[in-house]
């Protein structure tokens, strides 16, 4: 595209590439100078030079311009960012359907809900914690949102592979550092807010004030859907200027799920909507994919998806790899991998499995914390845990510079007389579990999900992914099977 093209006034160069890395820069692109969390752009203009760049946009005085450069002033570089990309890859979020979801907890289950069911009606992508997804393409996940020039441009080839909708996850991080500025969305979710995030937006009231943004921006042709229980709907409905349709259980709702019927392998309830009721049946498991899926299916609907067909194939939906996953070996007792990783959300899985245990049967739990992430959660863990479990197997999860057995020492402040064990070493730490189990105990192994990586002082390093430890643990170490190869 002519630079012509993006800035009025400007010369006609060729502009092959957006670009605000120096480091990844190619020729003839464009360089953004950002301010970072920890870096300046502006520290690296001359690198993006060397490496090619033929255009900089900034917003810092520069003291050396480059005859051969064109430099470009800004007001403020981000924002100027997320217009440009938007333009440079044709404004793609505009041809497309775009559901946005936001909150603590229940982003991915919601996102891979709609792009499941959705795309029975209308091919829709996936954008977020477990990968980018369109069509035949699956890609590795950047961030939960990624910046503004991957995320413009992976919508330009969804539109490209004719995808005609968008199931997005946004993150507190994309809102606040200004990702989805450009982003034309159609419907908006709101899940919930409990406490996350906190090393990064300091209180609360900052994480929700992230959280909004989402909705502020929403135009009025625009719908959000939000949770009528969450003690933050007023706020959030206030925000906006779009259409407002609300879902929920306890408080009366225009999607509103009565009578629910939670089992080990799927739930039912009476969908309640417009004066009718209709019945529900779906394999996921837990009250708190209720919601997920009144939120999706009220999104879907509001976006002209029959709510008769929405129903249909709401029944039998994808396992979500590392979100209430079930692992099941052929053991007597129940596993279940979770990507819970907030009070809120631990609480919920351990809800769901006092519900399925007996009692006289065993909750036996295995997790960690995040290192250098937000330490004030740890001892909330330690006491909600002790509330629910009958054992706590406390283990590595993401500690990067921290000791592991510090971080577990943090947990265990909150620990009120519940056995508990600290092993280092994830992979042991779940073959204890397994080994330990009796018929009918439940495991829950809570933190990572199927993420295949493990954050250490170094920086990435390979895990196998709790769900294959889970699975392998039980076949060696409890059914017997010799022949497997450990990671």
């Amino acid at each position: 595209m002519l630079l012509s093209k993006i800035f009025d006034n400007a010369p006609d160069i060729e502009i092959t590439g957006l670009n605000f890395d120096s480091r990844e820069i190619k020729p003839n692109e464009m360089y953004f100078c950002l301010e970072g969390l920890i870096h300046d752009g502006h520290d690296f203009i001359d690198q993006a030079i060397q490496a090619g760049a033929v255009c900089i946009v900034y917003q810092k005085d520069i003291e050396n311009m480059m005859d051969d450069v064109v430099y470009i002033k800004v007001e403020d570089v981000n924002k100027t960012l997320n217009l440009i990309a938007s333009k440079f890859y044709g404004s793609p979020s505009h041809d497309l359907t775009i559901f946005g979801i936001t909150g603590t907890n229940g982003k991915t289950s919601i996102a891979s809900i709609i792009k499941d069911t959705f795309s029975h009606f209308s091919p829709c992508g996936y954008i977020g914690t477990i990968s980018i997804s369109y069509g035949n393409v699956t890609l590795p996940p950047t961030l939960t949102t990624p910046d503004a020039i991957c995320l413009h441009k992976t919508m330009r080839d969804m539109l490209n592979h004719d995808i005609k909708a968008l199931a997005l996850e946004v993150s507190s991080h994309g809102l606040e550092l200004g990702r989805v500025q450009s982003v034309d969305f159609d419907i908006a979710i709101f899940t919930n807010l409990s406490h996350d995030h906190l090393d990064f937006h300091g209180t609360i009231e900052h994480y929700f004030a992230a959280k909004k943004k989402l909705f502020s921006q929403l135009k009025e042709t625009g719908i959000a859907i939000l949770n009528k229980d969450d003690s933050y709907f007023e706020e959030i409905k206030e925000s906006t200027k779009a259409k407002v349709v609300t879902y929920g259980i306890q408080e009366e709702a225009d999607y509103q799920a009565d009578d629910i019927r939670i089992g080990t392998t799927g739930s039912s309830f009476r969908l309640l909507y417009q004066g009718d009721s209709y019945e529900v049946q779906t394999n996921l498991v837990a009250l708190y994919n209720v919601y997920n899926l009144l939120a999706a299916m009220a999104a879907m609907h509001e976006a002209g998806m029959p709510l008769e067909d929405i129903i249909h194939y709401v029944s039998d939906l994808a396992q979500i790899e590392g979100r209430m996953e079930k692992i099941d070996e052929g053991q007597p007792f129940h596993v279940i991998v979770d990507f819970a990783h907030t009070p809120d959300g631990l609480e919920k899985v351990y809800e769901y499995a006092k519900q399925i245990t007996k009692e006289d049967r065993r909750i036996i739990s295995v997790f960690g914390s995040a290192g250098k992430r937000d330490t004030k959660k740890r001892k909330l863990f330690g006491e909600i845990s002790s509330k629910y479990c009958d054992s706590i197997i406390l283990t590595e999860d993401d500690p990067r510079d921290e000791d592991a057995r510090n971080i577990a020492n943090e947990i265990r402040t909150g620990i009120v007389d519940t056995k508990n064990i600290f092993i280092e070493n994830r992979y042991d730490a779940i073959r204890q579990a397994i080994e330990s189990a009796n018929v009918g105990d439940t495991i829950l192994i809570l933190g990572k999900g199927d993420e295949l990586f493990m954050y250490r002082e170094h920086g990435k390093e390979d895990w196998m992914g709790d769900h294959i430890a889970a699975k392998r643990c039980i076949q060696k170490y409890y059914l017997g099977i010799e022949d497997l190869q450990e990671e």
